[in-house]
């Protein structure tokens, strides 16, 4: 069990290595494609407020101003499939700073709850099924 779950819990770290690129590279520079990375009735939660399913989702990006993310830290680990109905599910953990168009920088948190779904070409694809972002500000002082 042991060596099984830990070659779950490589590929889990590499996949969620490559999403955190694709990710905050799609949200600075291809907004607009952001969408494509969640499921259907997916659910952020930013700063506490819930925005739920692909529309609500495109609406909320859409009013974002600009960004330009720095992810310092990245973390991961596999959810137990026995907690998920047999879905492959991974915990992904960044922080950083951000700063968006007209605004100071701030640091953040962000976690993600990605689940696995097969492509039409029959390859794996990592879907984000929760997001949850929220400012780390300590001081008023950056």
């Amino acid at each position: 069990m042991s060596v099984d779950f830990k070659t779950y819990a490589d590929q889990a770290c590499r996949a969620a290595e490559e999403f955190v690129s694709i990710y905050y590279n799609t949200m600075d520079k291809r907004r607009r494609a952001l969408i494509r990375l969640y499921l259907d009735r997916a659910t952020l939660i930013w700063n506490g407020n819930v925005v739920t399913g692909l529309n609500e989702l495109r609406h909320f990006f859409e009013m974002l101003p600009s960004s330009q993310f720095q992810v310092n830290m990245l973390d991961c680990q596999p959810v137990h499939e026995h907690a998920t109905q047999c879905h492959s599910t991974v915990l992904v953990v960044t922080s950083g700073t951000v700063k968006f168009d007209g605004n100071k920088q701030h640091y953040f948190n962000q976690n993600f709850l990605l689940t696995a779904q097969t492509a039409s070409n029959n390859n794996t694809v990592w879907k984000i099924a929760s997001d949850c972002f929220r400012f780390q500000d300590w001081s008023n002082s950056h």
